[in-house]
């Protein structure tokens, strides 16, 4: 979901040599941060992504496309929500736990991170099943 382009990083190297950073391990950070925030159900994925999921690969960069642009990096996050939150209040969690996980592991800043909400996931209704007592 990503361009081929590496990220270079000068500061913080003392003279020892240049950081690279692939736009892949953008979609990994961000994806985790994304799915790490309480009222995200899932992110979306395609059918390849489903299968190796089943097959017990995770793919934690799922549903997040990074762009690394003359402005700066720009972040698209395809997520679902759950029902009954608060859809602007949890997109705005998202921004900001994608937003500090970035600058905490790689010292990069963020020019956007768009949340798209792809859908809802309704919670499977429980059956409960009551237990009747037998008399002995």
């Amino acid at each position: 979901m990503s361009e081929n382009n590496i990220l270079e990083m000068s500061q913080g190297t003392a003279g020892l040599g240049k950081v690279e950073i692939a736009p892949e391990v953008i979609e990994v950070i961000a994806g985790i941060a994304a799915t790490e925030v309480e009222g995200v159900s899932q992110m979306r994925g395609n059918f390849a992504t489903g299968v190796v999921e089943r097959l017990g690969k995770k793919n934690h960069g799922k549903g997040v496309k990074v762009e690394l642009t003359e402005e700066g990096i720009k972040v698209d996050v395809y997520c679902f929500m759950k029902f009954g939150v608060s859809i602007p209040t949890i997109a705005n969690k998202v921004q900001d736990n994608i937003r500090q996980a970035l600058l905490n592991m790689t010292a990069l800043e963020v020019e956007e991170v768009n949340v798209h909400i792809v859908g809802i996931q309704f919670e499977n209704q429980k059956q409960e099943v009551v237990e009747t007592e037998q008399e002995m």
